[in-house]
């Protein structure tokens, strides 16, 4: 319970700084985000079809 008061403080501070920063920072920034996100996507996946294969 106390993790989930936290997380959503932290949300909310987030949230909040997004809010006052101008809308090119905060969609440069989303954007590097999903970017980062993608390549880590790719390379869990990659990984694990490489481990699975061999594992056997």
């Amino acid at each position: 319970m106390l993790f989930l008061v936290v997380a959503l403080l932290l949300l909310g501070v987030v949230l909040g700084a997004v809010a006052h920063a101008p809308l090119t920072f905060s969609v440069a920034a989303g954007l590097v985000i999903a970017v980062w996100l993608g390549i880590f996507a790719v390379r869990e996946r990659h990984g694990r079809r490489r481990s699975g294969t061999s594992a056997h």
